[in-house]
C-alpha cells in the first residue's frame, strides 16, 4: 500500500482495533482540531497510542509506531464542558512513518499494515490456537460482567485475525498487552499470543478473587463484630448496665497488641481481657480486672531512657549539691565511669549508711539527675508484710501490684533509678518477711524475670539501679546486706555544717520564703553560734528548720516594713531564736571519784555518755540502772569480776565485795543503752571508786574488755570520735585495734583529739587516774573524801580488808 499523509490523534491509555466502535473525549486542542479537519476531508484519522500518560505535547518519540487508520463517524461539543465527544471505527493497522506537521494538529505520513495469512501448513496449528483462545477467553469472562452478546460472538467466531482483535478490545487488559497485539501482524503469532495474555490476565483475576474474598470476610467479621457489639450495648442499656467495661475491654486489647509481648504474655493479657468484657461493670471482679489490665498495659515493657555518662558533668552536678562527702563522690562516678565503659553490667546496689539528716536521699536524686534516669522513692520504714514488696494474688479482696511493680509504673522507663528508702526499718511479723521478698529484687542473677503475685508476668529488673539509705547497718538482714555495696555517710563537722549552711540551705531558705540575700544576712559568728547552741545532730535538719524560722521571722518584719534588712549578730539570737537551745554535755568537767566519760554511738551520731559508780554499805550486790542492756550489763559483771580477781595486784581491798554493795549508773534512765563498748569505761570508774583516785576529767574512752582484761576493738569510732570533739574532750582512749579506723575520722577531729591506743586494762591507770605513787588506803585524805559513806563503814572495810603488802600504784 502506499502512503497517505493523515491527521494524527495521539491517545492516553487507550488501544483501538481495526473493526471496533469508540466513543471517547478529546480535550487537548490538537487532537480536536485533527478531528475536525478529517470531518472536512475524507473522515480517516491516524489514532496511535502514547508511551507516557503525561506527556502532553509529544513527539514521534513519545508515540509508538503501530496505530490503527479510523473513519470518524461523528464529533460532537460536549454541552457547558471544554472537551469535545468523538465516535471512531477502527479500519486497519498503520505505521506510523513521520510526522509532518505539529501546529494546528498533528500530521503524518502512514504506511497501511495488510495482516499475514495463516500458510496452510499452519491451519491445524491455528485451528488449535483459535479453540484455545476461545476456551481462555471463557474462563476470563466469567470474573468479569459482559454482555450476553459478547460471549456469543467470541464463541461463534472463526476469523482468527477479527476473534483476536475482538477479545483484545473487549477484555480490560493492561495497555501494553493492547498494543503489543496490535502491532502483531502474523495471525498465527498473534492468536499465540492472545492465549498467554489470556491466561495471564486468568492468574490476575482468580487472585484479585481471592484477595477479595478475604477482604469481604475480614468486612463481614467487622459488620458482625460491630453488630453484635450494637446488641451488646442495646442489652446493657435495657439492664441498666455500663457500657463503659465493654469499651475499656477493646481499649485494652487494643493496647496489648501494641505492646509486642512475647506469645505467651500476649495471650494471657488477650484472655484476660475477654474476661473483663464478661464482668458486670459494679463487681468486685471487674475492679480488679480493670487495675490488673491497667497496670499490665501501663508497664514500660520496651520503653528505657538513655543514660547520660558525661564524668565531668556529673562531677559538677555533685559539687553543686552537696559539700564534703568525698569518697560517696567518687564511688558514684566509679559507677558512672564503669556503666560507660561496660554497658552491660547490671546488678550494683549502694547502700548508703548515716545518721539523718546527711543528704543520702539527695544523693540518690543527684545521681539519677547525672545519669538521665528517672527517679522514684519507696519508703521501707514499718513496712511488715511481703506483699508490700511482691504484691497481693488476686485470688485477696482489695489486691493490688507490690511497691516495685508500682514504682517502674510511676517512672515510665523500665531502667529508673529506685532508692529504697530506711531498708533498716523492714520489720516481720505473721505476714511475711520483706526483707526476704527483697532478696530476688536486689540479686542482679534473679531479677532478670520478677514475678509480682498480683500481675503474675515476668518483667525484667536487671536494667534497674537500685539505692539503699540506713541509719543502722546492724538491722538491716545479713542476707539483704550481702548483695549491697555500703557507702558510709557518716556525720557533719561543724565545720562541714557552716559551708552546708552558708552554701545551701540559707541560700533555698530565703528563696523559698521570698527574701532578698540583702534582706537576711548572718555573720559567721552568729552561724556557728547557730550549730552549736541550737542544733544538736549528725546531719542538718535541725539546722536548716532554725534558718527557716529565722526567714519566716524576717518575712513578717519585711511585710510590715519593705526597708526592713537584718544582719544578725550572735548577741541578736536570744531575740529571734530564743535561749539556747542545746545545753553543755553531760560529761564530767571536774576530776571525781567513780565517774568517767564515755562514748556511745547512737543512730544520729555520737555521744557522751558518763557512768558513775558509788560504793554502798552491804554484802557485795551489784546493781545496775539506766535502762541497759543485757550486753552492758554483762560488760559491767566481766569488769567487776576482773577487779575482785586482781585486787591484790591492784592494792584493793581482797575482801571489798563482802563488806559493800556496788551501784553503777548511767545517766538519762529513759534512754535503752546497751553495747560492749562500755566495759573499759565502766572498769575505770570502778577502779576509781575502789581505790580513791579521781579520774582525769579531759580524757574519754571507749571499748570492750574480757575477763583477761585485754580491750577489744569497737564500731562507730568516727561518730565517737565527733562527739569527744564536740564536747571539748582533747583525748580519747581507743583500742589499739581501732587504729585503722582513724582514717575515716575527720581532718578537723583528729587535729583537736588525741587518740590513745591501749590493749589491755593495765594501761588504763596511765592516763586516767590522778594521783601520786602513794594508794589511798595509806591516805587519810581517801578517808575524808569517801566519808559520805560513813566513817564506821569505812573503818570496817580497811581494818577487817586484806591489804597487800606492797603499796604501789595500781598498773
Amino acid at each position: 500500500m502506499n502512503l497517505r499523509e493523515l491527521p494524527v490523534v495521539p491517545l492516553r491509555g487507550l488501544v483501538i482495533f481495526p473493526d471496533s466502535r469508540v466513543h471517547f473525549e478529546v480535550a487537548r486542542p490538537p487532537c480536536v482540531a485533527a478531528f475536525r479537519a478529517a470531518m472536512a476531508e475524507d473522515q480517516e484519522v491516524f489514532l496511535v497510542t502514547q508511551r507516557d500518560f503525561a506527556t502532553e505535547e509529544p513527539g514521534q518519540d513519545d508515540l509508538f509506531e503501530i496505530g490503527v487508520i479510523a473513519t470518524v463517524r461523528q464529533v460532537v461539543k460536549s454541552t457547558g464542558e471544554q472537551s469535545t465527544r468523538a465516535y471512531v471505527q477502527g479500519s486497519c493497522r498503520a505505521a506510523l512513518c513521520a510526522i509532518t506537521q505539529s501546529q494546528p494538529y498533528y500530521t503524518g505520513m502512514v504506511q497501511p499494515l495488510p495482516e499475514l495469512p495463516v500458510k496452510p501448513s499452519a491451519q491445524r496449528k491455528e485451528e488449535a490456537l483459535l479453540r484455545q483462545a476461545k476456551a481462555s477467553f471463557e474462563l476470563c469472562a466469567r470474573h468479569i460482567h459482559l454482555p450476553p452478546d459478547i460471549p456469543h460472538t467470541v464463541l461463534s467466531s472463526h476469523s482468527s485475525g477479527r476473534l483476536a482483535d475482538y477479545i483484545a478490545d473487549t477484555l480490560p487488559l493492561e495497555m501494553e498487552d493492547k498494543q503489543a497485539l496490535l502491532e502483531e501482524i502474523d495471525l498465527a503469532a498473534r492468536l499465540k499470543l492472545l492465549c498467554v495474555t489470556l491466561a495471564k490476565e486468568h492468574d490476575l483475576q482468580q487472585l484479585e478473587e481471592k484477595i477479595s474474598m478475604q477482604v469481604m470476610h475480614q468486612l463481614d467479621q467487622n459488620q458482625r463484630d460491630n453488630y453484635l457489639r450494637e446488641q451488646r450495648r442495646a442489652i446493657s442499656a435495657e439492664l441498666g448496665e455500663s457500657e463503659d467495661v465493654h469499651e475499656q475491654a477493646d481499649e485494652f486489647h487494643e493496647k496489648v497488641l501494641k505492646l509486642n509481648l512475647p506469645k505467651e504474655l500476649e495471650e494471657k493479657l488477650v484472655k484476660d481481657c475477654q474476661r473483663f468484657a464478661r464482668t458486670h461493670a459494679h463487681s468486685a471482679e471487674s475492679a480488679l480486672l480493670h487495675l490488673y489490665l491497667e497496670t499490665a498495659t501501663g508497664l514500660p515493657w520496651h520503653k528505657q531512657s538513655k543514660d547520660r555518662l558525661n564524668l565531668a558533668t556529673a562531677r559538677q552536678k555533685l559539687d553543686r549539691d552537696h559539700y564534703g562527702l568525698r569518697e560517696v563522690k567518687e564511688r558514684v562516678l566509679q559507677l558512672l565511669a564503669v556503666r560507660k565503659l561496660a554497658p552491660e553490667i547490671n546488678g550494683q546496689i549502694l547502700c548508703l549508711a548515716g545518721p539523718p539528716g546527711v543528704g543520702k536521699t539527695s544523693v540518690a536524686k543527684s545521681i539519677a539527675e547525672a545519669m538521665g534516669r528517672q527517679f522514684v522513692r519507696i519508703s521501707l520504714g514499718g513496712i511488715r508484710d511481703e506483699a508490700e514488696i511482691r504484691g497481693h494474688r488476686k485470688t485477696y479482696v482489695g489486691a493490688m501490684p507490690g511497691r516495685i511493680i508500682n514504682a517502674i509504673v510511676q517512672a515510665g522507663t523500665n531502667n529508673p533509678v529506685i532508692l529504697l528508702d530506711e531498708i533498716d526499718k523492714l520489720c516481720s511479723d505473721m505476714r511475711g518477711d520483706p526483707a526476704s521478698a527483697l532478696l530476688e529484687v536486689m540479686d542482679s542473677e534473679q531479677n532478670h524475670t520478677f514475678r509480682d503475685h498480683f500481675l503474675e508476668l515476668p518483667f525484667d529488673l536487671s536494667r534497674v539501679l537500685f539505692i539503699t539509705t540506713a541509719n543502722d547497718v546492724g538491722a538491716i538482714p545479713k542476707p539483704l546486706l550481702d548483695r549491697m555495696e555500703l557507702l558510709d555517710m557518716p556525720s557533719y563537722t561543724a565545720q562541714e555544717k557552716y559551708h552546708i549552711a552558708k552554701q545551701h540551705l540559707l541560700k533555698k531558705q530565703l528563696a523559698k520564703h521570698g527574701l532578698k540575700p540583702t534582706q537576711l544576712k548572718l555573720s559567721e559568728a552568729a552561724l556557728h553560734e547557730v550549730i552549736a547552741g541550737y542544733t544538736r545532730e549528725a546531719g542538718v535538719r535541725q539546722l536548716e528548720r532554725k534558718l527557716a524560722e529565722l526567714c519566716r521571722k524576717t518575712a513578717q518584719r519585711v511585710a510590715e516594713d519593705e526597708a526592713f534588712k537584718l544582719n544578725l549578730k550572735p548577741a541578736q539570737l536570744h531575740e529571734w531564736l530564743g535561749a539556747r537551745k542545746v545545753k553543755e554535755d553531760m560529761h564530767n568537767t571536774e576530776s571525781a571519784l567513780g565517774v568517767v566519760n564515755g562514748l556511745a554511738w547512737t543512730s544520729v551520731g555520737g555521744d557522751i555518755m558518763p557512768i558513775e559508780v558509788l560504793l554502798l554499805p552491804g554484802t557485795g550486790k551489784l546493781k545496775l540502772t539506766g535502762s541497759l542492756g543485757d550486753v552492758m550489763k554483762e560488760s559491767a559483771q566481766a569488769a567487776l569480776s576482773y577487779l575482785r580477781y586482781h585486787a591484790q595486784t591492784l592494792q584493793l581491798p581482797v575482801d571489798f565485795h563482802q563488806n559493800c554493795d556496788v551501784h553503777i549508773h548511767v545517766p538519762e534512765g529513759a534512754t535503752p543503752k546497751d553495747g560492749p563498748s562500755a566495759g573499759v569505761t565502766i572498769f575505770t570508774a570502778l577502779l576509781s571508786a575502789l581505790s580513791g583516785m579521781k579520774v582525769n576529767p579531759k580524757l574519754a574512752m571507749t571499748g570492750e574488755i574480757t575477763l583477761t582484761g585485754r580491750v577489744l576493738p569497737i564500731g562507730g569510732l568516727r561518730e565517737k570520735a565527733m562527739a569527744a570533739y564536740r564536747a571539748g574532750v582533747p583525748e580519747v582512749l581507743i583500742p589499739q585495734a581501732n587504729l585503722p579506723d582513724l582514717e575515716k575520722v575527720d581532718d578537723e577531729v583528729k587535729a583537736a583529739v588525741t587518740f590513745r591506743p591501749i590493749t589491755h586494762v593495765s594501761q588504763i591507770s596511765e592516763f586516767a587516774l590522778l594521783g601520786d605513787d602513794t594508794t589511798f588506803f595509806e591516805k587519810k585524805v581517801a578517808k575524808k573524801t569517801l566519808v559520805a559513806f560513813g566513817d564506821e563503814f569505812y573503818e570496817s572495810l580497811f581494818e577487817h580488808s586484806e591489804m597487800p603488802a606492797q603499796t604501789q600504784r595500781p598498773s
